[in-house]
């Protein structure tokens, strides 16, 4: 009886572990989730932000013909 006993006590203690241990992996899992969305939102926010700046080579583009018109209209910086 006491032999059955334990083997009853060691099973429960096992199946106890085996819970808390997917309640970890759930955890790690929701956390994750968490992580990605975040990821994902400050992406495509980052993408956005730079679909309205000018590239540096266009503005270095812009400033030689600003400086060519001004030129030719007299007003030299």
């Amino acid at each position: 009886m006491e032999d059955l006993a334990g083997m009853v006590q060691r099973g429960f203690s096992g199946l106890e572990d085996k819970m808390a241990m997917k309640a970890d992996t759930n955890r790690i899992e929701n956390n994750l989730k968490i992580l990605s969305e975040n990821n994902t939102r400050e992406h495509e926010d980052i993408k956005l932000r730079l679909d309205n700046v000018a590239y540096r080579f266009e503005l270095v583009e812009l400033q030689k013909r600003v400086e060519v018109l001004e030129k030719k209209a007299g007003m030299k910086k």
